[in-house]
């Protein structure tokens, strides 16, 4: 947690003992595999209109003015930036689906924001960083490999279908990381760490497969 940031709520213990449960059991798995080629929509997906919410109960009330963003860890030039700073990067936009691991989709999601790649140009990974781990304002982790990351699809997203991100999907900033299923996509992010040797989750500590690939259906590992 972020003491210079107001926090609603607490950890809904009960939720995460059912998703770990859920891992357990292997729910929601249908045992098929596909690609993004030959099926746009995920094994076992349906589509949804609306954007769910999901959480752990606590949502950080970050203003833009307090945001901060690092970028460290095993970089040759360790980033910091504030909103402002943020902002006066190049702004592109994306369009994607996401992916939930409770077994939602939706189609054609617009975002704006900075690409990974833009950031990792700037602080220029050493030859020994190989896992990304990005923290947020709620203290909640989740893990990428860095190619996943330095890929043209991943951002950190500021805005969503034209409007700014809401507190509760993640504003004012999020990653979006659409080849995986969204808990991989850490919401309210302050801090982008690499790494040399992989460091799991939150989620993943707690029975969710390491990698999230939807089309595997790597929901549990």
């Amino acid at each position: 947690m972020y003491e210079d940031v107001p926090i609603t709520g607490q950890v809904r213990e009960k939720l995460v003992r059912s998703k770990e449960e859920w891992a357990r059991e292997g729910r929601l798995l249908t045992g098929t595999t596909s690609t993004p080629e030959r099926d746009r929509l995920p094994p076992g997906q349906r589509l949804v209109q609306d954007w769910p919410v999901l959480d752990l109960g606590v949502q950080p009330e970050v203003k833009p003015e307090r945001w901060r963003l690092r970028v460290e860890g095993l970089v040759e030039e360790r980033l910091a930036l504030d909103w402002e700073g943020f902002q006066a990067l190049p702004q592109r936009e994306w369009v994607n689906d996401i992916h939930c691991v409770t077994a939602w989709s939706r189609y054609d999601n617009r975002w704006q924001g900075v690409a990974a790649q833009e950031l990792l140009a700037r602080v220029r990974p050493k030859p020994e960083a190989r896992h990304v781990v990005f923290h947020s304002y709620d203290g909640y982790t989740t893990n990428v490999p860095l190619p996943v990351f330095d890929h043209p699809d991943a951002i950190v997203a500021h805005s969503w279908n034209g409007e700014p991100l809401s507190r509760q999907h993640g504003g004012p900033a999020r990653i979006v990381i659409p080849s995986l299923y969204f808990w991989k996509s850490a919401k309210w992010v302050t801090r982008i760490e690499l790494l040399a040797e992989d460091r799991p989750g939150f989620w993943e500590v707690r029975g969710y497969h390491n990698n999230a690939d939807p089309w595997l259906e790597e929901r549990y590992g």
